[in-house]
């Protein structure tokens, strides 16, 4: 039979997730985690780097990865794109930035819009792990350091002489290790060539 393939439905997350929701503890149930949730993806959008328990980072991200994904796939002119932005972003002036400002800046991503990092906790502390969700691109000075640029340091010049020197030092050692033929002594042109005869 002839049948189209049907193929992209919905578009692929770019992070994995788990294959069912976390039940985040709430007095109000269901729609007390959506509230939660819906406050979280909104407070991404609106800050573009937030703290907070490592649970709750982790379930928003899939949401707020959703929701640009949705945004960069059908744009604003999409009902129920916007239907879904009206309902995760409750304060409406972060569905203009969704579309117009951070659509655009994750247009030509092949990665994930989100990064999100663990929070190192001082011992002895006994609260809830916790993660920085952030938006990829955002304006704020970089969480990991940038060890790219640091060649030119005083140090790893210094480890760099000192590591050609013992490779230089190690070569000469294997080279003397090597057995060698011997090598017989190069006669003199004289000896070569024949004497002429007075």
């Amino acid at each position: 039979m002839n049948q189209p393939e049907l193929t992209h439905l919905v578009s692929r997350l770019r992070i994995r997730y788990n294959a069912r929701h976390r039940n985040l503890k709430n007095p109000e149930g269901p729609k007390g985690r959506l509230d939660i949730l819906k406050k979280i993806v909104g407070g991404l959008v609106k800050c573009e780097r937030i703290q907070l328990n490592y649970m709750k980072a982790d379930e928003a991200r899939g949401y707020a990865e959703r929701l640009i994904s949705e945004a960069i796939r059908h744009g604003d002119k999409h009902t129920p794109t916007m239907e879904i932005a009206n309902f995760w972003l409750e304060e409406k002036q972060l569905i203009h930035k969704l579309f117009k400002v951070l659509a655009p800046r994750f247009q030509n991503y092949t990665s994930s819009y989100t990064r999100m990092f663990k929070v190192a906790s001082s011992y002895p502390d006994f609260t809830l792990p916790q993660a920085v969700l952030e938006l990829k691109g955002n304006p704020f000075p970089s969480l990991v350091p940038d060890w790219s640029s640091n060649k030119n340091l005083l140090h790893n010049i210094l480890l760099e002489a000192a590591k050609k020197d013992f490779k230089k030092e190690q070569l000469i050692k294997i080279a003397k290790e090597i057995p060698r033929p011997p090598v017989e002594p190069v006669q003199s042109r004289e000896e070569v060539l024949p004497k002429p005869e007075a």
